[in-house]
């Protein structure tokens, strides 16, 4: 029998959080339809800038809510940052006088084209449902983006309250500010929201892995330094052998056992619940249904016999393919929980092995790329963008070279401007744009934040490559080069996207391609993770998510992919340098 308490006794707002790829939009669906079908008015709202909620519920989504076919009393949206900007963009341009002339017009609009205008924009319609813009339903659910991005979201209430008490002009980096004053008082409102447990539940979603628990203690000790308190903690993929001398089987049982084991401290005191792997893709709303059923669903296992073997090179073969310039930038993106990190460091790893000079960072919030490298080898550099300290670097510059001639008061009125949370997001792509940089005569490996959150750091480099053409003087001599040349550039830049063979990843690459080619980016090659497609696994379970599988990469080969290669699914997860080799030795 499954016990899930948010169907049990479920506040106003729900908030499904956690690592990336740990199955936080399946249970906000799956919780959102239980409540639905329990008789409840629910919203079900995505924060992520990457959102799929379209395709798991089967619907066309907007920043509209719209009803969801099949389910009675549900409906669901998606924040369209874009969409938010704009209409963020409008409201602040609607103030300015009637005869205000095109040119200063014009000049507004780009101030607020940025990716800081973004994120404002977007936090504002959350803020809204929050504050009761949306009215007629018993519950908010809250899917949102993998946790960096989330921590941000959430912290945003208390940051721009706290900056707009003391702030009456405004923060440069927004142009005319009153479009965030004059809603003031509805960021009070989300605030106390978020802040009473009568309303407000957080679920921490995890899966029984080392990684994804150590991310929720960190997760919930964030959440409380916000005050947040009301947590819940959800494992999800809980798995169980059905067979005892089935080695695959056993050997995924005893990792999580051991996991759950060695549970962080922090996490004790948290009320737990725990959700059964399943063997079914979590796509539309049968499956979704069944997620929390307290019966075991029926397996569709293929009875056709072996399927075709899977036969695709390794990380060894992409190695060498990267190595062969002897310098470049390497990106690795992709959806949350698909093993970016790893597959970062482990290029990072076999490109030092043959002789080259690698620095290997993150731009990734929720950071833990050290954590898997776990060692030192010669020529590799580890590091990370830390947002705190890129601020205050970013700050001290600032205060160096534009505060230099100003006097206490200037200097003061300078800093109240940088006190805005949106210098993070400045001093993080100025971060962004020195370590791109470097790859002009060494490798460059970058592990990238999950796929929302990058696409927001995409914007803030269009943004950026779209301000310095405009302010380019013809006649200056030389010839301009920003981060966003270097991005399109394949001979500078190589683009490895890492998905799951599961519907929903391959799903999310494949957009996240198709974002990229708008902006000029080619990817340079897929990498398939953590595939079972050649294990010996007999667990009914496993065996149905193995049809599944093959069926997911024939579609990464045969119509996604300029180059597919394949990782295969290991029975204790890789950490540390030795285990980097041998993911990607020489083939």
């Amino acid at each position: 029998m499954i016990r899930f308490r948010p169907l049990e006794a479920p506040t106003p707002f729900l908030f499904f959080t956690g690592k990336g790829g740990v199955g936080k939009t399946s249970l906000a669906c799956a919780t959102a339809i239980g409540l639905a079908d329990r008789g409840h008015r629910v919203l079900l709202v995505s924060t992520d800038p990457a959102s799929n909620l379209d395709e798991m519920l089967g619907v066309p989504l907007s920043d509209e809510p719209a009803d969801v076919p099949g389910v009675p009393r549900l409906s669901a949206m998606n924040i369209d940052p874009e969409a938010a900007a704009e209409s963020y963009r409008t409201r602040v341009l609607d103030q300015l006088a009637p005869g205000t002339p095109e040119k200063e017009r014009a000049s507004v609009r780009e101030q607020l084209s940025g990716a800081c205008t973004t994120e404002i924009a977007a936090f504002d319609e959350f803020v809204g449902l929050l504050a009761g813009d949306v009215a007629g339903f018993d519950h908010i659910v809250f899917d949102t983006a993998p946790t960096g991005h989330t921590l941000r979201l959430l912290s945003l209430p208390k940051a721009w309250t706290g900056f707009l008490e003391g702030n009456d002009r405004g923060a440069s980096c927004l142009g005319p500010h009153s479009g965030l004053k004059m809603r003031e008082a509805r960021f009070r409102a989300g605030l106390d929201a978020l802040a009473d447990p009568a309303r407000t539940t957080l679920v921490l979603v995890t899966r029984a892995d080392r990684g994804a628990l150590r991310e929720a203690a960190r997760t919930s000790a964030e959440l409380q330094g916000l005050g947040l308190s009301n947590q819940l903690l959800a494992v999800n993929g809980r798995f169980r052998a059905s067979e005892p001398d089935d080695v695959v089987a056993v050997a995924l049982q005893r990792e999580q056992d051991a996991a759950l084991t060695e549970f962080p401290a922090s996490l004790a005191g948290l009320a737990r619940d725990e959700i059964p792997l399943r063997g079914f893709d979590m796509v539309g709303l049968p499956a979704l249904r069944a997620l929390l059923s307290p019966e075991d669903p029926a397996l569709e296992v293929s009875k056709a016999g072996p399927s075709e073997t899977i036969d695709l090179p390794g990380l060894g073969r992409l190695v060498d393919d990267l190595a062969a310039p002897g310098k470049g930038l390497i990106m690795v993106m992709g959806k949350g929980g698909v093993g970016k990190t790893t597959i970062a460091a482990a290029l990072a790893v076999g490109l030092a092995r043959r002789g080259h000079s690698v620095h290997l960072s993150t731009t990734d919030p929720a950071a833990h790329v050290a954590f898997v490298v776990d060692g030192s080898l010669p020529g590799l550099t580890v590091d990370r963008i830390d947002p705190a300290v890129e601020t205050q670097r970013y700050i001290d510059k600032i205060m160096a070279t534009r505060g230099r001639d100003l006097d206490e008061q200037g200097k003061a009125l300078l800093l109240e401007d940088l006190a805005s949370p949106c210098t993070e997001e400045v001093a993080v792509f100025h971060a962004f744009s020195r370590i791109v940089a470097e790859a002009r005569s060494a490798f460059v490996v970058l592990d990238t934040a999950p796929t929302g959150h990058t696409l927001l750091l995409m914007d803030a480099t269009g943004a950026y490559h779209r301000q310095m053409v405009h302010d380019l003087d013809p006649g200056a001599p030389g010839r301009i080069v920003t981060p966003l040349m270097r991005l399109q550039d394949p001979a500078y830049t190589k683009v490895v996207l890492v998905t799951l063979p599961e519907t929903t990843p391959v799903s999310e690459a494949a957009a996240l391609q198709d974002d990229l080619r708008r902006a000029g980016i080619e990817p340079y090659a897929w990498v398939i993770n953590r595939s079972l497609a050649s294990s010996s696994a007999r667990d009914p379970v496993l065996q149905a998510r193995l049809e599944r599988e093959r069926a997911q990469i024939a579609r990464v080969v045969n119509g996604l992919a300029p180059r597919a290669l394949v990782v295969p699914w290991q029975a204790v997860p890789p950490v540390g340098v030795r285990r980097m080799i041998e993911l990607c030795g020489h083939e």
